[in-house]
């Protein structure tokens, strides 16, 4: 049985994110869930603010088309974001809307026959959990992607974390275990 890939990307820029380390520690879970996991950060992709116009004259940046090739490369994808404003971040929205379109191609064709998890983590005690609700909106709604139904959502994480990066609170822990297995299934049958 082919262990299906996963794209891992942490929505979050910032050095010590609370949203890099749970996109980590959902890379390790992946993997001891037998997944072939990729990681990357945003900061090796930078893009300018999606532009239609410009899309249409020149085509789509470089990283942008580097970005969606590796997308269309996996099966599966798990996204953490940060909650801005009770969204996600600029970052992850902007990422998602230069990764709908290509030229040749139809809209948002880089979202289908892949499966998405989400996760989100968060000083305060919600967890992130208004990003999540407008990240599945826009995966869902907006582009068409399959969500699988399990989420992660880390409050208080500036101490949710152990000092090896593992989450402390056994709950949290298995629900990232049972999110995490739960894509790698999903994902296989589209391997």
């Amino acid at each position: 049985m082919l262990a299906p890939k996963i794209l891992v990307i942490p929505g979050s820029l910032r050095s010590g994110s609370h949203n890099g380390r749970l996109a980590a520690l959902a890379a390790k879970e992946l993997a001891l869930a037998e997944a072939e996991v990729t990681r990357i950060s945003l900061a090796d992709y930078p893009l300018p603010l999606f532009d239609a116009e410009m899309t249409a004259e020149v085509g789509p940046p470089q990283h942008a088309v580097q970005l969606r090739h590796m997308l269309e490369a996996h099966q599966g994808v798990f996204m953490t974001s940060p909650e801005y404003s009770a969204s996600v971040t600029p970052l992850v929205k902007n990422t998602i809307d230069w990764l709908s379109r290509a030229r040749g191609q139809p809209i948002y064709a880089a979202f289908k026959n892949r499966v998405f998890g989400i996760g989100a983590a968060s000083s305060g005690p919600g967890g992130g959990v208004r990003a999540l609700l407008a990240l599945r909106q826009i995966l869902e709604l907006g582009c068409g992607a399959l969500v699988i139904p399990e989420q992660i959502a880390v409050g208080n994480a500036t101490e949710a974390f152990d000092d090896m990066g593992n989450l402390k609170d056994e709950s949290t822990a298995t629900a990232l275990k049972t999110m995490a297995r739960r894509l790698v299934e999903l994902a296989r049958a589209l391997a």
